[in-house]
């Protein structure tokens, strides 16, 4: 059996100075931010001659000095910062500016900003500084690892939430370690020890249903799947997080697919190629987990991982099966390629067996959300379509833009079957990612609040939010922005 791999989160210490502590501070590197409106009369200051000859110069920013001390960059920025994409595409221009200079200790100050543009400005750096120290596994002879940032100075002070930052940097840096870990050494098995490990560490509950445990309930979609393995390796895990004095029961379900090779219906043309990331959304769900329980968030949590992988095998399932899921639901079998919504399926229907306050699942589900929206958006669809404006505004406060798309019931036409309660996709050519969320929705009580995401987003280049790498680990932290919003306080029963 494989040996459970290790995740070690980022750690940085945070201290508040004044200007003048922060120059003269022994930290090598800081930066300097500074609001255009400042500008003209910083720039006459002596420190700053060296700005103003590459300004002069037709230099862009960020612009460096160097003295004995170290280096400093000073950043002109908008002095009311409109907290949406293009100001998170800039932060991370900044902090990846960053990338070359080999140090531990930062400092940051804020200068020329109203007391809400240097919280909202300033919170963004942070959480940026922060992805970026995520050291993500590699395999390359000779890469150093680094020890990342261990130390930052801000000023001038002000109320910062650094537990949850830092819980939120934790939990998507766990989940775009996952993600990253190539075929070889993460598969089903070893996810699970993984998980196991990790559930001990983090003090949660941990429960796990085997594929005799899933045959005894009568999970026919999930073992449809999991049968092309004929090793035991799939699962569905369930880990809790129980707070004292919780104000809401949230269930989170994720896709774990460690590998998808399109089964029968075999992936070609180099489709196959990337699909370890297949089990995206499973590592979101955990690193959304991970964040709350770290930020100690007093939410009761249940968090449930369809562990499998899609092979081709002598007892793979086959098109134009027809199996029986958990809630007794039968499906017609149409393309063994859309193994993700088989193996949700029944995770989805042990998620609301609870009867969560508000269910989440999330799955880098389907091409053709990504072919709509590209890699920058991810799909959104609910039950509740009151919800879908926010939506939209907490994906662009968060980073992690999200863009809605129908769940009308007359959409189940495509999904009719001559032989069972529904098909598991539309033959031919259809929307398949409101399929794929209409199927789904088969699976979830009405009166259950239920959002679903497929991430296309999850995998971008030049990153996503505050996240700079191609591997965004897209979902943690417009988690965490739903659940303090008023969304997160939903009562179904109102």
């Amino acid at each position: 059996m494989m040996q459970p791999f290790s995740y070690s989160p980022p750690k940085i210490t945070l201290q508040t100075r004044t200007l003048d502590e922060v120059m003269a501070s022994p930290a090598p590197v800081k930066i300097l931010l500074i609001a255009e409106t400042a500008r003209d009369a910083l720039l006459t200051q002596a420190p700053f001659a060296g700005v103003a000859a590459q300004i002069a110069l037709g230099q862009k920013g960020p612009y460096r000095l160097a003295d004995g001390r170290g280096v400093q960059l000073v950043i002109f920025a908008d002095p009311a910062p409109v907290l949406d994409h293009r100001l998170y595409k800039q932060v991370r221009t900044w902090v990846a500016s960053l990338s070359g200079l080999k140090t531990t200790e930062l400092a940051l100050h804020l200068e020329g900003f109203d007391d809400a543009s240097r919280a909202r400005l300033g919170e963004l750096v942070i959480a940026a500084l922060l992805a970026a120290d995520v050291r993500l596994p590699t395999q390359k002879r000779g890469e150093e690892g680094g020890t990342g940032y261990q130390s930052l100075q801000i000023s001038p002070p002000w109320d910062l939430d650094l537990t949850r930052l830092t819980a939120e940097a934790e939990g998507n840096g766990l989940a775009r370690h996952l993600a990253v870990l190539p075929a070889s050494e993460l598969n089903a098995q070893g996810y699970r020890a993984f998980v196991r490990q990790l559930a001990q560490e983090q003090g949660w509950q941990w429960q796990e249903f085997d594929e005799t445990a899933l045959a005894e309930q009568g999970a026919g979609a999930f073992l449809a799947v999991a049968r092309g393995s004929a090793d035991g390796q799939a699962a569905i895990v369930r880990l809790s997080y129980c707070p004292a004095n919780p104000v809401r029961r949230i269930a989170l379900v994720g896709k774990g697919i460690c590998h998808d090779s399109g089964g029968y219906n075999l992936k070609v043309g180099g489709s196959m190629y990337g699909m370890h990331l297949d089990m995206g959304g499973s590592a979101v769900a955990l690193g959304t987990l991970h964040a709350i329980s770290r930020a100690r968030l007093p939410y009761e949590v249940d968090c449930w991982l369809a562990i499998a992988e899609n092979h081709i095998g002598p007892v793979a399932y086959r098109p134009g099966e027809v199996v029986t899921a958990l809630n007794g639901t039968t499906i017609e079998v149409v393309d063994t390629d859309a193994e993700g919504r088989m193996v949700l399926a029944d995770a989805l229907a042990l998620a609301a067996q609870g009867e969560p306050d508000l269910l989440i699942d999330y799955a880098t589900l389907t091409g053709a959300c990504k072919r709509a929206l590209g890699s920058r958006y991810s799909g959104a669809f609910t039950n509740r379509p009151e919800w879908l404006g926010e939506l939209i505004n907490l994906g662009q406060q968060s980073g992690e833009r999200v863009w809605p798309f129908p769940l009308d019931e007359d959409y189940d036409d495509n999904l009719d079957s001559e032989w069972a309660d529904l098909l598991q996709c539309a033959p031919g050519s259809s929307p398949d990612h409101i399929d794929a969320a209409r199927f789904l929705s088969r699976f979830v009580p009405a009166a259950t609040p239920w959002l679903h995401l497929d991430l296309s987003g999850f995998r971008n280049k030049g990153g996503n939010g505050v996240v700079g790498s191609e591997v965004t680990g897209f979902g943690v932290r417009l988690s965490l922005t739903l659940l303090a919003s008023p969304l997160g306080m939903v009562d179904p029963d109102a």
